[in-house]
């Protein structure tokens, strides 16, 4: 078995954090093997303090900014290859995985050496669904996340496949996917050779989308993987959809990763849509004009 870093980026939700190392420490690999690396966004002394007494086996990086999704990621998968770790999870701190994650992960992506990004079935985990009236008590924990993703390229917007549905095994195939989720995806030493990190303009969401892209530019495969399953507590740390924080990152972050790759038809499109956006003032006009205006990384919102 190859030697693997398990990469837990922590901002908000200390209970969130303790939650998902637990989950993780129930795995019980070859411990020699894997590497737990906690990188603490703005990092608060007291719960680094707790962190280091309560799990003495994980590596702690402390960042006293907030750096944001992709530069703290980045730190953290930066730190699995100084290890010399040959597969890098990155798992959102308000994840639950589910048995075998690890094994199962880098069982898979050991399997083709043309697979670079590897993401699993994600479920809400209980309460946490968008619409909680919906389903059957039984349900609840089968209502899938994401299981897998198509990008909508002349709208320049991603969507999660299956979300909302119930697991009743209609996304048991392992297939090629438009972009991995930075909820949970196993990354390959080689994509990061080759390929690079995280664009770190972005700060926060479309970063796994621009990397995703990257990698099937150079060749790699991007695979979704149902086997392997974990639950998300949706948009714990980062806002809920629709808040400022989302609408304003998701707004501006579009328009970047739209300029720097669709077809000029798009842009003009894109450019169109911006300018109606500049009108709805607040939040989407704050977005748009630090677009225009190269204003990338963290946003003042």
């Amino acid at each position: 078995m190859d030697k693997t870093a398990i990469i837990v980026l922590h901002y908000k939700g200390e209970a969130d954090t303790k939650e998902c190392l637990n989950s993780i420490l129930t795995l019980n690999p070859a411990t020699k093997l894997l590497q737990i690396i906690v990188v603490v966004n703005l990092a608060n002394t007291s719960f680094c303090s707790l962190l280091e007494k309560e799990y003495p086996q994980i590596i702690i990086i402390k960042n006293q900014e907030n750096t944001g999704f992709a530069l703290g990621n980045n730190i953290g998968l930066q730190k699995a290859l100084e290890l010399g770790c040959k597969y890098m999870i990155l798992l959102n701190n308000d994840t639950l995985i589910g048995p075998g994650l690890l094994d199962k992960l880098t069982s898979f992506a050991g399997s083709d050496h043309s697979f670079g990004i590897v993401s699993p079935k994600i479920y809400f985990a209980k309460g946490y669904e968008y619409h909680k009236d919906r389903y059957k008590e039984k349900e609840i924990g089968r209502v899938i996340w994401y299981a897998g993703g198509i990008f909508d390229w002349a709208n320049i917007l991603p969507r999660h496949c299956g979300v909302d549905e119930v697991d009743k095994g209609q996304y048991n195939k392992s297939i090629d996917t438009d972009f991995a989720t930075g909820c949970c995806m196993l990354i390959t030493k080689d994509v990061i050779d080759k390929v690079g990190f995280f664009d770190e303009k972005y700060f926060l969401y479309f970063e796994d989308i621009d990397l995703s892209v990257r990698a099937r530019k150079n060749g790699f495969r991007v695979v979704y993987f149902p086997d392997a399953y974990l639950w998300h507590k949706n948009a714990s740390s980062s806002g809920k959809p629709g808040s400022k924080l989302h609408l304003y990152y998701q707004t501006r972050n579009r328009l970047y990763f739209g300029y720097k790759y669709s077809r000029l038809l798009t842009k003009k499109a894109l450019f169109l849509d911006s300018l109606k956006l500049l009108l709805k003032r607040g939040v989407y006009k704050r977005a748009v004009l630090d677009f225009y205006f190269s204003k990338m990384g963290k946003g003042e919102i």
